[in-house]
């Protein structure tokens, strides 16, 4: 089903085994996320991380961006706190 509006969030990262982490630390909450309003999709090539949220309105995308960029965020603090670099 096409939404009607879209934003592209693209993560880069000092290398590409970090990027690879985050990708898989928020990989398993693609689809997982309640609501019916707004979609996310997931991709890495190389050291940058990318998310597509789609939603049907515009307070949908604004809170599909936010979750985002929370998990992204999160995902690289936790990579930071384990490798001893937080």
């Amino acid at each position: 089903m096409a939404r009607a509006h879209d934003a592209v969030l693209s993560f880069s990262f000092e290398d590409e085994r970090r990027a690879r982490i985050v990708e898989r630390s928020v990989r398993p909450e693609v689809g997982q996320i309640a609501g019916d309003r707004t979609t996310a999709s997931l991709d890495r090539e190389g050291e940058t991380v990318t998310v597509t949220v789609s939603a049907d309105d515009l307070v949908a995308l604004r809170a599909g961006i936010n979750t985002w960029s929370t998990l992204v965020s999160v995902g690289e603090r936790a990579d930071a706190v384990a490798t001893g670099r937080y």
